[in-house]
This record gives structure tokens, C-alpha cells and sequence, in this order.
């Protein structure tokens, strides 16, 4: 559990990450749901995690949700890539309402220093190709574009930051 001392909060309010467990997957699916339908007329489809089955990426990644004292208001799924010998972020998302305030940001260098802790060179992600703005920021937090595809049916930019 990586705990967080928000500072730009007057209450001075705690944040943890803590592993989800099913109790938590209401919660997650609201703010993926939240987060991500602003994309579906852009893609012209609901974007992946919105058609996850939280229950079967529970059992088989690694799931985090970031929670102040109040509510849940962050979550990140990574797993260990055994093809790319990395660690692979699979969704990363944050409750709208809260977004702007560097959870995000948090959340991601959590994945990088767990990826060192394993041993790994790396963290590797993607995103849609129309999801402009994620692009954006994931080139701020210093990843590389590795690649351009087609999968399931969407375009999708594959980033890679290697780790010292």
C-alpha cells in the first residue's frame, strides 16, 4: 500500500492505494464508465475497459484502487508482460470529478517503482489512438511511442519507459 498526503486539500485528507477486492468493482465500473464515455462518439464503440469483466481481471492482475478518506477515486490494473519483459498497465483511470489533481500521475509512478521492485526494465501501455489527450500525458511522464495498430477494433498507440 503506497499512502499519499494530498496537500493541496484544506482537510489534508490521507490517499492509499490498497488492492481491490469484487467489493470495490462497483466503483471502479462507475468511473470507468464515467471517464471513458466521453470517447464512445469519438471511437464510434465504448472504448475496452468499459466492456471489462472486472470480476475475471480482479482474479488474474493486479488491481488497485486509490481512495481518500471518503471514496474511491483512482484505480490502476497492471500485470507483469512476460513478452515484453515489462510491466504493462492495463487501465489507469481516475473518477472525473477528481481529475486534475495528479492522481493519475501518482498512480502511474506507483506502477514504475513496483516494476523496479520486480526487477523489470520497463513499463509499457497503450491507449486509443483518439484519446488524444492521454497521449499527451503519457509523453509528459516521459514514455516513448513504440508502435501503431489495429486490435479488436481499435487503433491503438503503444508507449514503453524504460526504467534506470
Amino acid at each position: 500500500m503506497m499512502t499519499i498526503i494530498h496537500s493541496n486539500s484544506p482537510s489534508k485528507s490521507k490517499l492509499a492505494l490498497h488492492k481491490a477486492t469484487v467489493e470495490d468493482i462497483p466503483a471502479i465500473k462507475a468511473m470507468v464508465d464515467a471517464a471513458y464515455s466521453k470517447y464512445i462518439e469519438r471511437i464510434g464503440k465504448p472504448p475496452g475497459p468499459m466492456s471489462e469483466d472486472w470480476y475475471q481481471v480482479i482474479r488474474t492482475r493486479e488491481v488497485l484502487v486509490l481512495r481518500d478518506d471518503k471514496r474511491t477515486l483512482g484505480s490502476i490494473t497492471y500485470y507483469k508482460d512476460e513478452e515484453t519483459n515489462s510491466l504493462k498497465v492495463d487501465n489507469v483511470v481516475v473518477d472525473p470529478t477528481a481529475q486534475g489533481r495528479g492522481y493519475g500521475v501518482h498512480m502511474i509512478h506507483y506502477a514504475e517503482m513496483e516494476a523496479q521492485k520486480h526487477g523489470l526494465p520497463s513499463v509499457t501501455l497503450f491507449t486509443n489512438v483518439k484519446m488524444f489527450e492521454n497521449i499527451g500525458f503519457y509523453a509528459r511522464l516521459g514514455f516513448m511511442e513504440i508502435d501503431r495498430r489495429v486490435e479488436d477494433g481499435l487503433e491503438r498507440v503503444y508507449f514503453c519507459k524504460k526504467l534506470r
